[in-house]
């Protein structure tokens, strides 16, 4: 039988042939894309699939995948079997799990994994045999695609003017690639595009996709916070704010703060590095690359962060969107709100959200505030930011920033 794997696990290919099969009750066909580093094919001929079943090093033959490692380009990075129905609105979910299994070239088992968990998915990645250093490895994906097959080739670069594959173009809206990506684990990337996709409905839904706009990420760091620290809720929450910054931010990076008493500018944050670099630098106390988190504080003090910020904003300037993440306690009220009304003036939206049950006072009232020359400001709070789907939280989260972009236009705020 081989050993068992679960999803996202991998195990080594000690042999230089392998034959990839998939055992399934649905009708289903197997293919496989070659792609490079980048994620995508050198040329349509990196498609393996029943019209086109050799490719270097990989054939297709009466429905299983034959792999010479041997022969796979060097510039070929991962192989990935694809596993589509062949039947017009069938799902995975209507029959019983595919298996996917990997023997040696004399037909000795050596991987099995049971593609369990599949709903309405008709397309899936089932596995990746992939390069590390100079081995072979493989992992279990078990990945559905949800725009359709002829979203799936092309995201991978292949041409299918002329396919006779199902041809079902997706009703999610175009997302904005950003360098890193490719860097990614197909898994990672494949939750990644999901958010975007989120992202971008939001946008388009309230006429601003394409605007492009300086995002920046402030992060409370106060002694109340252990427990969303300890927890990694903030983990988390950065995971959740990097698609923002794909689909509005020029470079696609996130530029970075934590705050208390006083605040630290923390290295920006990239699409490739985000889990590294919330475990760098997400902490309470300590030292970390070079940052003394003691001198920052443990108690809040909002207006030395929000007036760095706003010194480095210039009327006429292109939009920021500042997202603010707090578990409240916002004491010098009165400073506070003089401080919105005259940023008012200038080229940023400040999205604050409230972290955990907590009283959040003045925040509640930033809607409401008078003498401001625009609305620059929203607020809402989350018991549990877990516990809230990726369409909700970005719904909220962008809900008022488009409004504000708007008003800012017509009030000559911005260019």
């Amino acid at each position: 039988m081989g050993i068992s794997l679960v999803k996202g696990q991998n195990g080594p290919l000690a042999a230089s042939n392998v034959v990839v099969a998939v055992r399934s009750i649905a009708p289903a066909d197997v293919s496989a894309l070659l792609v490079t580093e980048a994620g995508r094919v050198r040329t349509d001929a990196d498609f393996v699939f029943f019209n086109q079943p050799q490719a270097p090093g990989v054939e297709l033959r009466s429905g299983t995948l034959l792999v010479s490692a041997a022969h796979v380009p060097a510039d070929i990075a991962q192989i990935r079997v694809v596993i589509t129905l062949d039947e017009s609105g069938a799902t995975f979910g209507q029959f019983a799990p595919p298996v996917a299994t990997v023997a040696d070239g004399s037909g000795n088992a050596l991987y099995e994994y049971v593609i369990d968990g599949l709903d309405r998915e008709s397309i899936v990645i089932a596995l990746e045999l992939y390069r590390r250093n100079s081995e072979w490895k493989v992992r279990a994906v078990g990945q559905g695609y949800a725009g359709g097959f002829a979203a799936l080739v092309t995201d991978h670069g292949v041409s299918v003017d002329d396919e006779p594959a199902p041809v079902t173009p997706p009703a999610t809206p175009e997302v904005r690639t950003v360098p890193g990506e490719a860097a990614l684990s197909f898994e990672k990337r494949a939750r990644l595009d999901l958010r975007k996709r989120e992202v971008a409905k939001v946008l388009i839904n309230k006429n601003a996709f394409g605007i492009r706009a300086r995002v920046i990420l402030v992060i409370d760091k106060t002694l109340s916070m252990s427990r969303q620290y300890s927890k990694q809720v903030v983990h988390r929450v950065v995971q959740r704010m990097i698609p923002v910054a794909t689909q509005l931010d020029e470079d696609g990076t996130l530029e970075a703060y934590l705050y208390a008493l006083s605040f630290a500018k923390l290295p920006d944050i990239t699409v490739e590095h985000g889990e590294a670099w919330a475990q760098t630098f997400l902490h309470l106390t300590g030292t970390h690359q070079g940052i003394d988190y003691a001198r920052i504080g443990g108690r809040n003090d909002e207006l030395p962060i929000m007036r760095d910020i706003i010194a480095s904003l210039r009327p006429g300037d292109a939009p920021t969107l500042v997202l603010f993440f707090t578990d409240g306690g916002f004491a010098k009220k009165r400073e506070i709100a003089a401080l919105m009304r005259d940023a008012s003036r200038l080229p940023a939206f400040w999205q604050f959200v409230g972290l955990g049950r907590a009283n959040y006072g003045l925040l509640r009232t930033l809607d409401e505030m008078s003498d401001r020359v625009v609305d620059n400001a929203g607020f809402f709070a989350l018991d549990d930011i877990d516990q809230v789907d990726d369409a909700q939280l970005y719904a909220r989260l962008l809900g008022e920033f488009p409004d504000w972009l708007r008003a800012a236009g017509q009030a000559g705020i911005l260019r």
